[in-house]
């Protein structure tokens, strides 16, 4: 088996400028360039945690909290929450820098889905991850119901088979 690794030796953080060719009418950060910065950065942590190609096999969840303005200095951060056979669970949390106090606010998040794969694209098994903050702890336990529930949605997995998501209604 191999030897489990911690989030934070997959953690990618990538710092940039919003910049106008990338904002709309309203001068906020198009949602399409979020979502491939964040793509972009999940990719890194995936690729870092399993030292192979890794490709996007899903985005689970994006929430646009808020708006990202014209100028402003956003950071994508990303680490792997989960790892199970060939696949890697990675979150990302995106925040803004205010421009004149420099403090951080929380702007967005996302979960995202990546899949290692060898030279000709066949799946390849990654390592576990032990999480070690409280943070990737419920991170952690939440990929698998997580997981759970978009194989029943995506019809792949019996409903009496999720075994997490039944115990989140049963006592």
């Amino acid at each position: 088996m191999m030897e489990a690794k911690t989030p934070s030796e997959s953690m990618a953080i990538m710092t940039d400028l919003v910049l106008p060719s990338e904002t709309n009418p309203l001068n906020n950060l198009f949602g399409g360039e979020l979502l491939a910065r964040m793509d972009r950065a999940a990719s890194i942590a995936a690729r870092r945690h399993s030292r192979r190609i890794t490709v996007t096999a899903s985005v689970n969840h994006v929430a646009f909290n808020k708006t990202v303005p014209l100028g402003s200095v956003l950071t994508v951060e990303a680490k792997i929450s989960r790892a199970f056979r060939t696949s890697m669970e990675v979150y990302l949390d995106v925040w803004i820098e205010d421009r004149f106090s420099g403090e951080r606010s929380k702007a967005n998040e996302a979960i995202y889905t990546f899949v290692a794969v060898d030279d000709t694209g066949i799946p390849t098994e990654v390592p576990p991850i032990k999480p070690e903050t409280s943070l990737e702890k419920e991170r952690f336990a939440g990929a698998l119901r997580r997981k759970q529930l978009s194989l029943v949605l995506a019809g792949k997995m019996n409903p009496h088979d999720a075994t997490e998501l039944k115990a989140l209604f049963t006592d």
